[in-house]
């Protein structure tokens, strides 16, 4: 029988939630321990999955022996430093985006997955999704020829949210850009690259939380309009257009299950799909890494997550944007 690979889960609240219920549709996955702050919400969480290893502190979890991967899902805030202690002691580590709150803490990150020679993924799920994935080889096989226009947005009503909530208070790294902002940002670059030039422009929340921002990336030969907000929906349809075709992901298009190829006269609906929610097939990805023995996916890699924390720092200096905590 196959060896499992033993889960431990790193802050149990909703994202946690989602992620172990497609956890348990891959064979070989264990959910074997959670941690929280709170003990009572860890016995939560573990009676709900039937976790074996509960624990109330994250350092309790990375020194006990029981797990060789985490899935850490706290509030952006906690993600590097939370990192480094799971990699210190030899843990595999799939971070929830973004890595980092900036692109100096994914360097930290990215430097101690290579001197403890540990697993280091942020968990940047749309990269493996089947239509993106597909979007992606169409692309760099010419089939809509050269790229010249990408749209993409990401905005729900958050407006209604507790301002202590994540998405609101400035001292968990709140604000669209870091939270969804970074679903556009990381389209654009996976399909287009880094930019020559950003401009982007932001409104605010009396408290100064980002609350909406609207982005142009420049490319010598193409342009990227990219949007992310808290102050209304958006159709969240994403529109890939070159000079010999264009394709638009199904709404919502970070987690699309299909898409719509047009060239000329002719339009082709693909339909691919998903296995549980969506997160399933970036634990695929870090089961393969890690069976491997490698410290990054080909995929999604430390580099990659490097270039969008940089992507996304350019974006937050236009606009003004930071945070009490940083210095």
């Amino acid at each position: 029988m196959e060896t499992k690979i033993r889960w431990g889960i790193v802050g149990p609240g909703k994202i946690a939630r989602k992620f172990v219920s497609d956890l348990l549709l891959v064979p070989d996955a264990e959910v074997a321990a959670v941690a929280s702050r709170s003990m009572e919400r860890a016995k939560e969480f573990a009676d709900e999955y039937k976790v074996e290893h509960t624990f109330g502190s994250y350092d309790e979890l990375f020194q006990s022996g029981t797990v060789d991967v985490v899935y850490i899902a706290t509030p952006h805030n906690f993600h590097k430093e939370l990192s480094l202690k799971a990699l210190e002691n030899g843990i595999g580590v799939l971070c929830e985006k973004p890595m980092g709150v900036n692109r100096a803490e994914v360097v930290e990150q990215v430097n101690a997955s290579k001197q403890h020679n540990a697993f280091l993924m942020e968990a940047m799920w749309s990269r493996f999704n089947p239509s993106i994935q597909k979007v992606k080889q169409l692309v760099d096989a010419g089939n809509l020829g050269d790229l010249k226009y990408l749209h993409a947005d990401f905005a729900f009503y958050a407006l209604d949210r507790d301002e202590d909530s994540r998405l609101l208070n400035p001292n968990l790294a709140s604000g669209t850009i870091l939270d969804i902002g970074i679903y556009p940002i990381f389209l654009s670059y996976l399909l287009l690259g880094m930019p020559d030039e950003i401009l982007a422009t932001s409104k605010f929340h009396k408290n100064g939380t980002e609350l909406q921002t609207s982005m142009i990336f420049d490319y010598p030969d193409a342009q990227a309009m990219l949007y992310s907000g808290f102050t209304s929906n958006s159709k969240m349809e994403a529109e890939i257009s070159g000079t010999k075709g264009e394709v638009f992901l199904n709404p919502r298009w970070h987690e699309a299950d299909g898409f719509t190829l047009v060239k000329g006269e002719e339009t082709n609906q693909v339909d691919l799909p998903l296995t549980g929610i969506g997160y399933y097939y970036e634990i695929l990805e870090v089961h393969r890494c890690l069976k491997e023995k490698k410290v990054e996916s080909d995929l999604w890699s430390h580099q990659n997550s490097l270039d969008l924390s940089e992507l996304m720092d350019t974006v937050r200096e236009k606009c003004g944007v930071s945070f009490p905590f940083e210095t």
